[in-house]
């Protein structure tokens, strides 16, 4: 009889694992949505200012590799069917996703996916946390700046556009992320 009450108990929990970890990815992909609302658009790019970045760090670091590119792809899923995530200065929906920041949208699973990734192989330092913020940030001006440098058939343009004005904004999100990201895991580590 044990046996029974046990298998339930066991899918239950599993249950309610899944819904918390839904949870999880969901309240990211928002968390990603309100950053992406602080924008200042620039008069010299057709590319914004906007926290999104810092958000989908944030979310990769602290997340992991799974749960943040999972986040990330639902956050792309909510503006490709119209909610709006994206930075409200853009068309909204695909057509912002096929427009100048498209390359940068689309990369942004992968970016959380790599900076989570690089956390879990080791011993969670605000080191590491900055080193997986640059190679993440790495790997998303690469897809951006693709992406642009197709648009405007020119790779000269595309840095002009997407990337000089950035850098020193792009710095400070990475130091913030990491930051954040590893007081919340000391935290957690000493709640445990």
């Amino acid at each position: 009889m044990a046996k029974p009450a046990s298998l339930a108990l066991d899918r239950g929990t599993r249950s309610l694992y899944w819904a918390e970890q839904a949870a999880i990815v969901l309240s990211a992909s928002l968390f990603v949505a309100l950053c992406a609302r602080v924008s200042v658009p620039l008069p010299f790019t057709p590319v914004p200012l906007t926290l999104q970045n810092f958000g989908v760090l944030l979310v990769g670091l602290t997340l992991g590799s799974r749960r943040g590119f999972a986040a990330l792809a639902l956050y792309l899923v909510e503006g490709a069917v119209g909610m709006p995530v994206f930075n409200p200065a853009g068309p909204g929906g695909v057509a912002q996703m096929l427009g100048v920041t498209g390359g940068f949208l689309l990369a942004y699973p992968f970016v959380a996916g790599l900076a989570g990734w690089i956390m879990e192989r080791g011993k969670a330092s605000f080191a590491r946390a900055v080193t997986a913020g640059v190679l993440a940030e790495a790997l998303l001006f690469a897809g951006g700046l693709s992406w642009l440098a197709g648009l405007t058939h020119s790779f000269a343009q595309a840095a002009r556009f997407g990337l000089y004005w950035f850098v020193f904004a792009e710095v400070i999100k990475v130091m913030m992320a990491a930051g954040i990201s590893t007081g919340w895991q000391r935290v957690r580590k000493e709640q445990a």
